[in-house]
């Protein structure tokens, strides 16, 4: 059997050149590994970038900062904690401040927020799942389950979540930057391919119409109107040329992501969008109902979101906030952020959902800040569309990761060098499931190295295979999905 350090010709040499070639390579190898180890420690000890130095026209960073509102690098946790779902239900007065600021490292590790509270870890908790001492009457729910509140839609009940930093667009994108999209790539929007969007029956230039117009089952006061889009929001003979700085609507989930990938940026995750909506009140004490508090008055909405008002939903608005439909994209006061129209104008798609359920965030123009009429207008406000939707009421914005220093791990033959499916165990140690290695052939010996047995970088000291160094994928344990 040849050794890990032998050459790779077969031709039979003499012993004495054999010996004198072994220590060649073998001085070689240790050589070329120390100065590997030394491009690793140099690569590996540079520090991330200083998130004080990076800013983007028009965004906003969300991420913790210290006492003199200085941004803190991510040598350390630098995400946010917050309550994140409804505002309607009190239980997120249970949570703890300390719950809030707990740490997944260190020797309570295996406890999360609610098992916390129970006083169990992880592991106990589905001891007891098992031996039948918890109450389980509600049964079991489905993976990805999400408990709507019947008033604003959002989680039921509200829960602890983190997020890391990320910058926010400070308003959703307008019908100019999306024209400009359009002309630079000849883009078609969904509502163009499938010949139709849902307008608001109110709206429609011609009253005639509503005798003949298909509706939506699930939503009687929206028509489908023929050449309706982002273009034409209200049909033929309408146009966006007046409105340029109001949202664009009328664009599907994919319109929205297609955009955002345009210029370098992505759709937030929904929980990302909450903690910039809630703009800092993020704990049991602080956490209010709207943006602009708890006061449940169109004279206090209506400086701060587009909403319909006293009137009768959907023939009477009285626009007490100045606007009946869309209003420009800084119309109204921002939050404690600078963000603008995180309540109201129009719902904002984010990522996460299925297919047949995308979710919206926000509420909009046609919702009420009560929810006496289609959705309360909270800071938890969430809904399901389908992802081929387009309405007269739905926009949406970008946001954008910081950036961070690259790190590397070792790769061995057959291990695949992206993402892998990783399991958390009771006691928060990830295993990697076993897999195939999927018809793996041979690599180039100019990709790997040999490795030796006393390879100080190889966590298997009988192992010999090949290996080569990667840029290790980022492990999200954010939960912003």
């Amino acid at each position: 059997m040849m050794s890990a350090l032998s050459p790779p010709s077969r031709r039979p040499r003499p012993r004495g050149l054999n010996l004198l070639s072994s220590a060649f390579l073998w001085a070689s190898f240790v050589l070329y590994a120390s100065a590997a180890e030394d491009d690793v420690a140099i690569e590996e000890d540079e520090p991330h970038p200083d998130p004080n130095e990076e800013d983007h026209p028009n965004m906003i960073y969300i991420g913790r900062k210290d006492g003199d509102e200085k941004r803190i690098g991510f040598d350390v946790d630098n995400g946010i904690k917050y309550i994140f779902g409804t505002g309607f239900d009190e239980t997120h007065k249970e949570i703890e401040e300390e719950d809030l600021h707990h740490e997944h490292y260190g020797p309570d590790s295996e406890h999360d927020v609610p098992n916390r509270q129970r006083g169990m870890t992880r592991e106990q908790v589905l001891h007891e799942k098992r031996k039948g001492k918890l109450d389980l009457s509600k049964g079991p729910k489905p993976y990805g389950w999400f408990e709507e509140h019947p008033l604003d839609g959002g989680a039921v009940p509200p829960r602890v979540a983190h997020i890391d930093p990320f910058f926010i667009d400070e308003a959703p994108v307008t019908n100019k930057e999306y024209g400009k999209f359009v002309r630079a790539t000849y883009y078609e929007t969904e509502a163009e391919k499938f010949g139709w969007s849902f307008v608001l029956n109110s709206f429609l230039p011609n009253a005639e119409e509503l005798e003949s117009a298909e509706v939506d089952p699930g939503a009687e006061d929206w028509v489908a109107v023929d050449k309706a889009y982002w273009r034409n929001p209200e049909g033929p003979g309408t146009s966006y040329k007046y409105r340029e700085n109001h949202p664009v609507t009328h664009v599907s989930h994919k319109d929205a992501a297609e955009y955002c990938k345009w210029v370098g940026k992505r759709l937030p995750g929904e929980r990302e969008w909450e903690a910039a909506a809630r703009a800092g009140h993020w704990g049991p004490t602080n956490r209010t109902l709207y943006v602009w508090g708890e006061n449940q008055t169109v004279e206090a909405s209506k400086e701060y979101a587009n909403l319909w008002g006293d009137g009768a939903f959907p023939w009477e608005n009285k626009a007490e906030d100045g606007w009946r439909a869309t209003s420009p994209v800084k119309a109204f006061k921002p939050n404690a952020f600078g963000l603008y129209d995180m309540t109201g104008n129009v719902w904002e798609w984010v990522r996460g959902g299925k297919h047949k359920k995308r979710i919206v965030r926000g509420a909009s123009y046609v919702d009420s800040f009560d929810g006496s009429f289609n959705h309360a207008a909270t800071l938890g406000a969430r809904a399901t569309l389908h992802g081929t939707t387009t309405t007269g009421n739905v926009g949406f914005r970008c946001v954008k990761a910081p950036k961070r220093k690259l790190e590397y791990h070792w790769v061995y033959e057959g291990q695949p060098s992206g993402a892998e499916l990783v399991i958390e165990g009771a006691d928060g140690t990830p295993r990697y499931p076993q897999q195939s290695d999927g018809g793996y052939k041979d690599y180039d010996d100019d990709e790997f190295d040999e490795i030796v047995h006393d390879d100080p970088t190889k966590p298997h000291p009988h192992e010999t295979r090949p290996r080569k160094r990667v840029v290790k994928p980022r492990t999200r344990r954010s939960d912003e999905l």
